[in-house]
């Protein structure tokens, strides 16, 4: 549903609360919204409407243990703390053992056992689905629901292991980019994707009758290197985009937003996105150009773009000036985007942040800056 966007006010500037530093950005400064952080997320990722350029710090990350990908793979968000140098690793829920890294800060298929198989043709003597109704929801969700999952912020379950990603944890990287592009075991991997595909949107309806307050999905298929995709588009878009659809139409269906998470330089692929259906894509900011991905193909896709600037270099009137700057090119009504906050880092300093946040404000409710 549309929002009735008022003008800005500049009582909004009021501070509601603040976000300590992270890693990867400063302290980060909460106004008073005129919707909550939820609702304008939702606004802009389901119905292409920008309130204020969004950056990340509007969604909360479900991700339950009682899924064994997240442990396996070391990434639990949920109400229970989780440590990862401790509980991470393990067998997923296809019973592919993971090696938890810290000094990686994840999980990779443990090398002793080595890839289930070297030919796709074989996948049906090896991969065996999950029984949904072997993992403890109700436990989980009694966790979860009316604590974790509240309403103040978008929640997003995320999915690490997609599709190029699932095949690769069978086979290997190399076997299993062999068999994207071997005629003799494409037929095999098509049958394997839609399966997988048919698997997820089972999952999708556990998660979102079990748990409360699901707004979307964000899974992970990485398709690229620093350099250039690993598999040729034309193949991606008759082996995976298929199966995707299947799975971007189901979250639909449910009135779901579907984000796509894919590391690397993937520019070539984007039209392959679109046409898998995802509503929002955030690019790796260093290995792509995203200027020229938002102008070729953000009123297709919700583009997540990064703010670059000389940071130490810059007075506080330079910053302001960046923001505004950033504002005129990315804050467009009939073409809104969201600020990749990950990628800014050290750029989101409060002066710009504030900045961003009036000239997006105007822009968005259609008022000049």
């Amino acid at each position: 549903m549309t929002l009735q966007v008022p003008a800005f006010d500049t009582k909004e500037l009021e501070i509601a609360g603040e976000i300590p530093p992270m890693f990867w950005r400063p302290l980060t400064r909460l106004y008073t919204y005129p919707f909550s952080m939820r609702d304008a997320l939702l606004a802009l990722y389901k119905e292409r409407q920008g309130i204020w350029q969004l950056s990340g710090i509007e969604t909360r990350i479900f991700t339950p243990r009682m899924y064994p990908d997240n442990v396996a793979r070391a990434l639990v968000f949920e109400s229970r703390p989780f440590d990862a140098d401790t509980e991470g690793g393990g067998r997923d829920s296809f019973g592919v053992n993971w090696v938890y890294v810290p000094v990686a800060m994840g999980s990779m298929e443990d090398p002793e056992e080595g890839p289930w198989m070297d030919d796709a043709n074989d996948w049906r003597e090896h991969v065996h689905f999950p029984d949904l109704d072997a993992w403890d929801w109700k436990g989980s969700a009694a966790e979860n629901n009316g604590a974790y999952l509240d309403t103040r912020l978008a929640n997003a379950v995320w999915f690490q292991t997609g599709f190029f990603e699932r095949l690769i944890s069978f086979m290997g990287f190399e076997d299993a980019s062999v068999a994207m592009i071997d005629e003799d075991q494409e037929d095999a991997v098509k049958e394997l994707m839609l399966e997988l595909a048919h698997y997820y949107t089972r999952l999708i309806d556990r998660f979102d009758e079990e748990f409360e307050n699901i707004d979307g999905f964000y899974i992970h298929d990485d398709w690229g290197s620093a350099k250039a995709t690993f598999i040729d588009p034309d193949r991606i878009a008759e082996i995976i985009v298929p199966a995707m659809r299947i799975v971007t139409d189901h979250l639909h269906s449910r009135g779901l937003y579907a984000e796509f998470h894919s590391c690397g330089c993937n520019y070539r692929q984007v039209p392959n996105m679109i046409a898998a259906g995802w509503d929002v894509w955030q690019p790796q900011g260093n290995v792509n150009d995203v200027d020229k991905i938002y102008r070729e193909y953000g009123d297709k896709i919700l583009i997540g773009v990064p703010a670059k600037y000389d940071v130490e270099g810059s007075t506080e009137e330079e910053q302001r000036a960046a923001a505004r700057e950033y504002a005129l090119k990315y804050c467009n009504p009939e073409k809104p985007s969201f600020l990749n906050g990950v990628d800014s880092g050290a750029a989101l300093t409060p002066a710009f942040m504030e900045e961003l946040y009036i000239c997006s404000r105007k822009l968005y409710a259609g008022e000049s800056i």
